[in-house]
Parts: structure tokens; sequence; C-alpha cells
């Protein structure tokens, strides 16, 4: 018998097969589960067996592939037969002739949901928490255990899709309704008792596909609604993804070319396109960053080693607007007491109204109930008294970006505050050590760098001045883990790490528009590139007039500083704009024209761009505006990196994607030099730096990596 799978046969002749994988906190399919499944379904041949109930010794059902072993796959035949092996498995459940359930107690998610398809019926515990899914495509894979054929002929072929394509988590009463599970279960004596009442019911149990006249739900491939809609998703596909995303383009092809064939060849297909995804770049880039990095962050790689973990229990915020109004939401949620202030009682409310504003659409949509919405807003005191702050562990300032602001109310605050707590400055340009002079205990003070807005945007920026201690640096680390954030730690300097790379890629875009280039061009290039938001719209959404604000503030420290200040190219462009008005969003005009009704992005690009930058009669190719986007943005990674401000290549990763939305795909600013190759980015960076300036010459960092043949580890 395995140890992964425990076997126990009850008087009723119904086995119960029970996944509890050893030394893992989750079952993760691998070798070692599918040889104990595959023990259990031997087990049916065994006439005193009626039937068998599959479920879990964990919390959750079962959870994916084991990433750990697909990360050492080199050649296309081992995440093909692998996948071919799952499979024969899960068909020897299906194809013994008697009743298999699965009892699903907690998330089955990937490969996990894909065991539970291999069963006749599948019960799960009604529990709006739990989580059902194939969330492979977000690590650029796709279903290997027959995820593919089983979906589409158990759902239909264009809910398949969306479940695959999307990766998105369904909910138990959803995946009833959808027809993805068999019923739901009160809790887990309920779910038991249900499982054994269906094998009894159903002695001879079949799996839909595998009945004489079976025909998929809505038609299969060749049929004409199927067909119209075929015709239209690879075209939805690629203009969400720009063909970034080989995996969607794999899921869908699976599916279609599947559903041409009898459910057995169709697996056969998938194991093929499985093995494509595997071996892909884009797989690899996001599986190193999203999954390996991540994780090696949340677990406090970061952090400093040898202190005592902490929890804020209470909270000070200090500005109400928009960035303090989500801090205080989002501190509030993770159950934290949170005192906001303002200079007025009004902006204070404000500022905790952007908290009701959230709930309320959270109630409408039955995400949350009218009494969690209360007990939330209970939590958050809007007032202008500093006093309010005693007791607080810790404080952060949101105001406005003023070095005479910040150390007004940081003096204010530290006077009100026990000695030992932490003061965090919520800044994302001026240097924390700078700041932490206006401070008594400089030690006790870091930088906490949100990003707008604050309730969906996943990564806060943990700046590190010259003075801040390690036990101040692990309590903030601490706190940003507790609100459910993931923390990047970074030395302090101007414009800190994101501040300064995201720059130039707007920056960018907007000298290439001062070049001549089209400006419908430069966007698409964004788009093409694989980040979320062109530069030229990007730019408009932060504001040009905070841009000139910061690089004027910029030149006037490098001056006092005794330094001179290199204006990009760019910088010109946006100071002619702030001249005549058009400063961004806020004021309806920038690089867009913003509020268009007639319009259904309510915005379109200024036709007047044309008089002021007329665009040059020869275009350049895409390829190379998207070359200078993407490069920009490596290059000054590495920059950073160079220069001790960046601490980690994982926090450099992370922090791109999760910050300022640096294209996922390619795993961040500085696993895309490692898959290009440090010498071919060198390369390129010399030829770019040759026709377009200084700004391109590569990074002392790479230049050295390339010589040594070496990448970012």
């Amino acid at each position: 018998m395995s140890d992964a799978v425990k076997l126990s046969l009850g008087d009723d002749g119904i086995l119960v097969a029970t996944m509890d994988l050893p030394g893992r906190p989750m079952n993760v399919v691998g070798d070692t589960l599918m040889e104990g499944i595959a023990a259990a379904a031997g087990k049916l041949a065994d006439p005193a067996v009626k039937g068998l109930i599959l479920t879990s010794g964990k919390a959750d059902f079962c959870a994916g592939g084991d990433l750990d072993r697909m990360s050492k796959w080199t050649t296309a035949e081992e995440p093909f037969e692998a996948s071919m092996a799952m499979k024969k498995v899960l068909r020897q459940l299906e194809l013994q002739g008697k009743p298999v359930v699965a009892a699903i107690n907690g998330h089955a998610l990937g490969g996990g949901l894909e065991i539970a398809l291999g069963c006749h019926a599948r019960i799960v515990i009604d529990d709006p928490r739990l989580k059902l899914g194939q969330p492979e495509v977000k690590l650029g894979l796709l279903p290997g255990g027959g995820g593919t054929q089983r979906l589409p002929r158990l759902v239909g072929i264009q809910q398949a899709m969306q479940i695959c394509a999307e990766g998105n988590d369904i909910a138990p009463a959803k995946a009833l309704s959808m027809g993805l599970i068999t019923a739901l279960a009160r809790d887990r004596d309920d779910l038991m008792a249900q499982a054994r009442a269906w094998i009894a019911a159903n002695p001879k149990a079949k799996q839909p596909w595998d009945q004489p006249k079976f025909r998929i739900p809505n038609g299969d491939s060749r049929s004409p609604g199927v067909v119209q809609m075929l015709a239209i998703a690879p075209s939805m596909a690629g203009a969400k993804s720009w063909g970034n995303y080989p995996a969607v383009t794999h899921i869908m092809s699976s599916i279609f070319e599947g559903c041409l064939l009898d459910f057995d060849a169709g697996c056969v297909v998938e194991s093929r396109f499985f093995a494509a995804c595997v071996l892909s770049q884009e797989s690899k880039n996001i599986i190193n960053t999203l999954w390996y990095q991540l994780n090696a962050i949340k677990k406090g790689a970061s952090r400093p080693a040898g202190i005592e973990r902490s929890q804020v229990k209470k909270l000070g915020v200090l500005g109400a607007g928009m960035m303090g109004g989500g801090i205080a939401y989002v501190s509030a949620k993770a159950g934290i007491d949170v005192v906001l202030l303002d200079t007025t009682q009004e902006a204070a409310e404000k500022g905790k109204a952007y908290s009701q504003g959230i709930l309320d659409k959270a109630v409408k949509k039955g995400r949350s109930t009218p009494e969690k919405q209360d007990a939330l807003l209970a939590k958050i005191t809007a007032g202008t008294d500093f006093a309010l702050l005693q007791g607080c562990d810790l404080v952060i300032e949101a105001v406005f970006e003023d070095r005479a602001i910040k150390a007004d109310v940081t003096k204010r605050a530290e006077a009100v505050l026990g000695a030992d707590k932490v003061f965090a400055s919520n800044t994302s340009t001026l240097p924390i050590t700078g700041l932490a002079q206006a401070s008594s205990r400089p030690k006790n003070f870091v930088g906490l760098h949100f990003f707008s807005p604050v309730d969906k945007m996943p990564l806060v920026e943990i700046i590190v001045g010259k003075e801040t201690s390690d036990e101040t640096l692990a309590r903030g680390f601490d706190y940003v883990l507790q609100i459910g954030k993931t923390p990047i730690v970074v030395n302090d300097s101007r414009g800190f790490y994101t501040s300064r790379v995201f720059a130039t890629y707007v920056m960018e875009g907007i000298t290439m528009l001062k070049e001549g280039v089209h400006p419908r061009s430069i966007e698409v290039a964004g788009l093409q590139a694989g980040m979320p938001m062109p530069p030229l719209a990007l730019q408009d959404e932060v504001s040009l007039s905070l841009g000139l604000h910061v690089a004027e503030q910029t030149k006037k420290d490098l001056a006092a500083e005794g330094k001179t200040y290199a204006e990009h190219p760019g910088m010109a462009v946006v100071r002619q704009l702030c001249e005549i008005g058009r400063i961004g969003k806020k004021a309806g005009q920038g690089f867009y024209d913003w509020g268009l009704a007639d319009d259904e992005r309510g915005k379109q690009l200024w036709p007047g761009l044309a008089q002021l930058f007329p665009v040059a009669a020869q275009q350049p190719e895409q390829k190379e505006l998207i070359d200078r986007l993407m490069f920009a943005q490596a290059n000054e990674a590495v920059r950073c990196l160079d220069e001790g401000v960046l601490r980690s290549v994982a926090d450099g990763n992370i922090g791109s994607i999760f910050g300022w939305g640096f294209a996922p795909f390619q795993g961040g600013a500085l696993q895309f030099i490692n898959a290009m190759g440090a010498q071919a980015f060198v390369a390129r960076s010399r030829a770019l730096a040759a026709k377009f300036g200084p700004r391109f010459e590569p990074a002392a960092g790479v230049v050295k990596l390339a010589e040594a043949g070496g990448r970012f580890e």
C-alpha cells in the first residue's frame, strides 16, 4: 500500500482512498500520488468492493503538478510521458465498471481538479472560499492530466475554453450551476454520506464520454455554433495577449483538435501541447519568477534573520487622500484598528468613505454582507487630533510629496508615538534618508511605498534609509505580509527602484513622439511588448504635472549636492504639454482627450499632437520600438542592482511585474535579460545606444555578466 493514499474498506463494501502525501503541506500531483491512486483503482477489481470514494486527509483536496519536477524537464518526451502516465491512472479509475466519487473537502486546482474529473461524480463542501479551477495558464502551462478533454465533454467547448484559458477560480455553487460538479455538501460528514449514497444509487457508473451515444454538450468542433465561436475566440485572445502567451493558443488548439477525435486520441493531442508549454521560454520565465522567486520572498528571503515576527494591532495613517484611504482600507480588512488623520474632519471622513465605497460594491455583488461592512468600517477612526495616534504600533504618512509637510507630520506624530514604535513614509520618490532627518529616531524610520489603487495593487516597496535598523525593516516587512501584500526590499536612492525604472518606460515612449513616431505606433508597441498600459496613456494616468514636479525637485536636489542634472530628452515634451494645460487625465486632457462619451474607451489620442510633433515620413519598425521600451527598463534595473539599490534579483523581477506591470511572460526586468542571454542583450543595447543615445549603453553589471557567460541569479 502507498503511503500517499491510505485505503480503508467499510462494511458497506465501499473503499475510501484518502490522499495524504507525506512530508508535504498539500497533496501535489506526481509519481508518488498517482501510484497511490493506481493502487486504489486496482482494488476495484475485487468483487467485495462496490465502489470507491477518493478524498483528502489534508485541508485541501489536491493542488496542481509538482513544479520542482517539471522545472528539471529538458526534453519533450519527459512532459509528454508524465502527462500520459497520469491519464493512464485516471482511465483505470473510470473504466473499472464501478462507481468512483471525488469527495472534495478543500481546494481542487490544476491537476487536483483533473483527478476529480477522472471520477464519475464530484461532491464538494459548499464553502464560498473553496476554489476549483484550472489555473495552469497563469504559469504558461495547460492542464496535462486530461483537463482539456474532460471539461469540454462535461460542460461544452465554450465553457471549457473559458475555464482553461482564463484560469480563474470557481466557487462550488457556480461549479454546480455549470455542471462541473454533481452536488454540494454541508460539511465533512454530509460529504461522505452523500458520496456513499451516490455509489449505492449508481452501481454501474460510466463517464458520459464512455457511453455509446455520447455527444459533446452544445456540439463538437464541427458544430455550426461552436465553429462560429472558434472563429472569433483566437482573435479575442490575441487582442488581449498579443501572442505573448503561447499557452492560450495551445489550450484552444488542444480543445479544438481533441474534440474532433475520440476521448483517448484527444488525450494524446493534449499531452503534445502540454509538452510544448512546459518547454516554452515563457513558461520557464513565469515559473522562475512568479513561483520560485515570489514564494522565496513571501517566506522572508528579503527579511533580516533572527528577529521575532511582529504584528500591527493599531495603525496610524496621516493624510486621507486616495492613497491614505486605500492604506486604511487594506489594513482594516486585515483586522487592524486604524486611525486616519487629515487637516479637517471633513477630509478625514472622505478618506474613510473610500472604504465605504469599496464595501458598498462588495455587498452589491454578494461578496460581503452589511454586517461585515459595518464591522470593517468600525475599525477606522477618522479625525484630526494627533493624540489619537497613542498606542499605535506603526504610523504611515501619505501626505503630499513635499519635504516640509512630511517633516511637520513626522515631528507631530513622533511626539505621541511610543519610543520603540515605527514611523513610515509612503513617498514614491523622495529619498528616505533625507526625510528621516526630521525624525528624532531615524533608526525607527522606514519607507513603505504603496501603489495606487492600494486595494488592487499587490506590491509594497520597502525602502531602507541609511539609519533604518534591521528590526524596523523586519517590522515593516511583517506588516506588509499581514495586509496580504508582497514586500520587496530596496536601499535608499532617488526614485528607489520601481519609480525610477517605471519612468524609463513612459519617458522612452514620450521621446519617440518627439522624434516623429506616430503616437498610435508608440501605444501599440507598449501593448505588443506585453505591458498592461501603453506609455502615453500611462503618463496621462500618473499625470504630466507630477512628472514635471518630480523632475524639477530632482534638479534642485542635485544642484544642492553640487551635481549636474541630465534631463531625459522626453522631458521637453512633458513641459510643453503642461504649459498649455494638458497635464493628464485628472484635467481631462494630456496626450489623450479623456472622458469622451462618444468613444467606447472614454479617451482618444489628442489630434493636436500631430501639429506639435509632426509625424515623420519614414516610420521605424515596431520591433525597434518594442526593443527601446523594454531595453530602457531592463538596463535601468541592472543599474539599480549595480548601485546596490536592489538587494536581490528576486526583488527586481517581482517588483517590476507587481509594481508597474513589466510584461509578466518575460518573468521580470532581469529575467528578460537571462532569457535573451547577457551577450545578446549587450550587443543590442550597444546598437540602440549608437542610434538613440548613451541612455542605452549597457550597464556595467550586464557587461560583466556577458563576459563571464553568466546570468542573474
